[in-house]
């Protein structure tokens, strides 16, 4: 008998792109994703992702000044923001900066910027919908083969906050080792759809 796998389930405490704190609900993982303490000059459009050993407490929490992050999101600069670049900082691998348009591409020529494609730390392809209208997910993120790897979810306004915010990021247990690739590319996802990019 094949034993029952749990998702990683994240509540995102804030629902904002620019920072929140997902902590699986199963105490598993604790990701971090802040503005970046050291942007470079002038660009203040840029985030870090850390992996976090345990919960946080509270909001001002400073414990990831501590570590380095994992990734690193230089959006462009101005006002009307843009796609920067991705910089990963995953030993036992070199680190690697990749332009966000060639991390994420769009799933087809003429297609909107809401369907796009990556490719994961495992070296396969990987793509984000967004509002797809079979699972009724906000954001579904697909594998080569059609299969449902993760998805996001925020609370609608209608329904009622208790000790939760309502905002989940569930990643199927079997892919949990690609949960910084996911993170990572759901935020660009978002970053796109919130500046309609």
């Amino acid at each position: 008998m094949r034993p029952l796998q749990m998702p990683y389930i994240f509540e995102d405490r804030t629902g904002h792109v620019a920072g929140s704190d997902y902590d699986d609900i199963y105490d598993r993982m604790f990701l971090r994703v802040v503005p970046h303490p050291h942007p470079p000059a002038g660009n203040t459009n840029v985030l870090a992702i850390y992996s976090m050993a345990r919960r946080s407490t509270r909001h001002g929490d400073t414990r990831h000044l501590e570590r380095r992050p994992s990734v690193i999101l230089e959006f462009a600069e101005g006002a009307a923001g843009g796609l920067g670049n991705v910089n990963f900082f995953n030993p036992p691998a070199p680190s690697m900066t990749i332009p966000m348009n060639r991390y994420l591409r769009k799933t087809a020529f003429f297609g909107g910027s809401l369907s796009r494609k990556f490719r994961a730390s495992d070296g396969r392809e990987y793509r984000w919908e967004h509002q797809s209208v079979l699972d009724g997910h906000e954001w579904s993120c697909i594998s080569e083969e059609n299969y449902l790897v993760a998805h996001y979810d925020l609370r609608q306004p209608h329904m009622p906050a208790y000790a939760a915010s309502g905002n989940t990021l569930t990643v199927h247990e079997s892919f949990s080792h690609l949960c910084i690739d996911i993170m990572t590319s759901l935020l660009i996802m978002r970053y796109i759809a919130e500046h309609n990019l």
